[in-house]
């Protein structure tokens, strides 16, 4: 199918995972694709220092593996070759929430649990097979080029990270910042006479640290993981899960909030465990060999910067993913909301022209609603996170906890309640007249039940 042309050439600063999810969309409407970062990436499979949060659990949720897959036919069987094993997003993971054990079901979304470097180096080699895709590596982003009056921008100053080199300027009809969570949008947009994004904060004060384990034996069977979800009644959390490969390599993260941050001394990390809902984790890891130290990572707050309010915004530039809005990690929302992005900007390079601005930040905030106010009133579920607790949020935070006790003895509550997690429903869809009367009957309060145990029942068994 012939695709209409919105320009010669795009610069894309940045080239993570939002990067790369946008170019695969812009190599279809123009000539070059010219993608910037300050790291070393092409053919780059470890952790780089521009993604310090890459040591840590990432999380593909159902709906953003469906946009990768689309976008990248093939993807989730090169990452089965390098030896991720995918599985069920609810038979075959073990999600603990309050302390007990979501009944599991076969939900029929596909978990690939791939670690961040995994996945971004499939995507990348991908993206790099794109005839008209170049990445300028080791290269730092000075700043915007634009006309003499700040009203179009025409390119992005660009500086090699070499000692002693000068910039230069890289001509483009369009620019993208796909920078992530430091984007210096804001600052670029008051030295230009444009007024800087109403923001939307979350402070969480969340710390990730995380921990490697060579394991004698796989602990985890025909599951793909243990999770305890951090929630307000047991805020400690955890991801524990097998790394590719075939040599029972395993990966802990830990979570905190407000300060309750996991440790990096090991015996601290250590006891951090022991204090988990699940004991099975703690009984694990003894038989394990560490064979990294544990290594921590901080998430201040989570923010949304409201692009879609601006009156005023220089035409040909866009800002887009993390930028955008930096979603808690713990919810893994992040990637999947960069991949809608995605799909919203090739609907605006349809008629080919390039996108303008207002209207598309319009669309992609529509896009970020119903993940914000997911994550963000989750948050607010939390007595020490700071924020206005509507009537709405209070009684959907208990009604979430109420359903959640019940979906450890409901594999179709389970199974509602992944979908949404997932993106692939909206929340609504957990409050429909059916549900609400089972969790009335199933979800009162009490003490933590055991974990759920049995055969997972088939589809036509829930």
């Amino acid at each position: 199918m012939t695709t209409a042309k919105a320009g010669d050439r795009v610069v894309v600063l940045g080239a993570g995972l939002g990067a790369l999810l946008m170019s695969r969309v812009l190599a279809d409407h123009f000539d070059e694709v010219v993608l910037v970062d300050r790291d070393a990436v092409v053919d780059v499979p470890d952790y780089r220092p521009g993604v310090p949060h890459g040591r840590h659990a990432h999380g593909l949720v159902a709906r953003g593996h469906q946009i990768f897959e689309q976008q990248f036919p093939g993807l989730t069987q090169d990452m089965i070759d390098a030896g991720v094993k995918p599985g069920d997003f609810s038979g075959d993971i073990q999600w603990y929430f309050g302390g007990r054990r979501l009944k599991p079901s076969r939900s029929g979304l596909v978990s690939v649990p791939a670690t961040r470097p995994v996945l971004e180096y499939h995507l990348r080699r991908r993206v790099q097979k794109i005839p008209n895709v170049t990445f300028l590596e080791r290269h730092d982003i000075v700043g915007l080029h634009t006309d003499p009056q700040g009203r179009t921008v025409l390119g992005a100053r660009v500086q090699p990270s070499e000692p002693g080199s000068s910039p230069r300027t890289l001509e483009a009809d369009l620019v993208i910042d796909s920078t992530g969570r430091g984007s210096r949008s804001p600052a670029w947009l008051e030295e230009l006479g444009y007024g800087r994004p109403d923001e939307d904060r979350m402070r969480i004060d969340l710390a990730y640290t995380t921990r490697h384990y060579q394991a004698p034996y796989d602990p985890f069977g025909t599951d793909l993981a243990i999770i305890p979800a951090a929630t307000p009644s047991h805020p400690r959390g955890a991801f524990f899960y097998r790394l590719p490969g075939p040599d029972n390599r395993l990966e802990l993260s830990l979570t905190g909030l407000l300060g309750d941050h996991p440790p990096t001394d090991p015996d601290g990390f250590l006891d951090y465990v022991a204090s988990l809902p699940v004991p099975e984790i703690h009984r694990h890891i003894l038989a394990c060999e560490p064979i990294d130290d544990p290594v921590m990572f901080r998430y201040p707050a989570s923010v949304r910067r409201r692009y879609e309010r601006l009156t005023r915004f220089p035409a040909r530039y866009l800002v887009v993913a993390d930028a955008v809005c930096s979603f808690n990690p713990i919810y893994a929302q992040g990637m999947t909301v960069a991949a809608l992005q995605s799909l919203v900007l090739a609907r605006h390079l349809q008629g080919g022209a390039v996108p303008e601005p207002a209207a598309f930040f319009r669309d992609i905030a529509k896009e970020i609603d119903s993940p914000w106010e997911f994550s963000a009133g989750a948050d607010l579920g939390y007595p020490g996170v700071e924020g206005k607790r509507s009537a709405k949020i209070r009684f959907i935070n208990s009604y979430v906890a109420r359903y959640q006790r019940a979906a450890a003895r409901d594999s179709g509550l389970t199974d509602s309640f992944v979908r949404v997690a997932g993106l692939i429903d909206p929340p609504t869809s957990l409050l429909t007249p059916g549900k609400l009367l089972r969790v009335l009957r199933l979800g009162a309060a009490g003490p933590a039940g055991p974990a759920a145990t049995g055969p997972v029942p088939a589809p036509s068994e829930r």
